[in-house]
């Protein structure tokens, strides 16, 4: 795959980067040319990304971190040596998450609440101030910097039985638009994506079974049931995938998007119309 200008040496930092989106997140953005560092809690995963990368491109640049996102010396320690190995950092994908549990309102353990938040919520600003205060300390870019943080349609529509996730999404747009205020005068572009019923694979399958087994009243007790009650409020009538995901950001990432901050871009097939911001 020939490179792409809009990536072509620039370094990228992406968050998650053990799981589905992040592991292919890795790949798409070093065949375009890009000098990666992925990042996760889970180093067995990590290995695993590289792995999966260094075999589609062996000379791939692509270099990772095993942190705890709501550790800030972890953080700032990973970031400092992705930012030495690199050589500097262009761009963010702040895409680490936790799902928390699917149970209504009246069962759900706050304790996982709790964890939800700081994963998605205090996790997702502790990353971008760290990168955002190295992208200061080294100058004006060539072009603006760019973050990326990941969202979902279920901070848009408050998803039943997922109250944790849903508020921890909807706080991370606002997040979004806050930061891409402060962070503009430095020449830093903040945007969300919110994507909505990618598959198929593990994750929607298993998620369909979570909501089967939620005792929630909007799901079906048969996960096939919940998924084709899923699909029928999809406009497009059809799941949407990890590359369209991955294109997304890609497009806030780059310069094709130079005017674009603070902004949300849903991925989800015209589910949510409607209720975007």
């Amino acid at each position: 795959m020939p490179t792409d200008p809009s990536f072509e040496g620039k370094c990228i930092i992406i968050t998650g980067g053990g799981g589905n989106f992040g592991r292919d997140g890795c790949l798409f953005f070093v065949e375009r040319g890009a000098k990666v560092a992925a990042l996760d809690k889970n180093d067995t995963a990590l290995q695993e990304t590289i792995s999966f990368v260094k075999e589609k491109i062996p000379d791939a640049t692509i270099f990772h971190y095993a942190c705890d996102v709501t550790d800030v010396s972890s953080v700032e320690k990973a970031i400092d040596d992705a930012a030495n190995s690199l050589g500097r950092i262009d761009m963010l994908w702040n895409n680490a998450g936790y799902q928390g549990q699917i149970k209504p309102t009246l069962e759900y353990d706050p304790v996982d609440f709790a964890l939800v938040m700081n994963i998605n919520v205090t996790g997702m600003f502790i990353v971008l101030q760290a990168v955002a205060k190295k992208m200061v300390e080294q100058g004006p870019g060539e072009t603006l910097y760019s973050i990326v943080n990941t969202s979902s349609v279920a901070g848009l529509r408050g998803t039943p039985a997922m109250v944790a996730y849903a508020s921890s999404k909807a706080a991370v747009l606002a997040m979004t638009v806050s930061t891409s205020k402060d962070l503009a005068p430095h020449g830093i572009r903040v945007n969300a994506v919110s994507p909505a019923l990618i598959g198929p694979g593990y994750m929607w399958d298993r998620q369909n079974e979570l909501h089967a087994q939620s005792g929630s009243p909007y799901f079906a007790t048969d996960p096939e049931i919940v998924a084709q009650n899923k699909l029928s409020g999809v406009p497009l009538k059809r799941l949407g995938s990890v590359t369209e995901v991955i294109q997304a950001v890609a497009f806030l990432l780059s310069e094709q998007a130079s005017y674009s901050t603070g902004t949300n871009l849903v991925i989800d097939g015209g589910m949510s119309s409607g209720l975007r911001c």
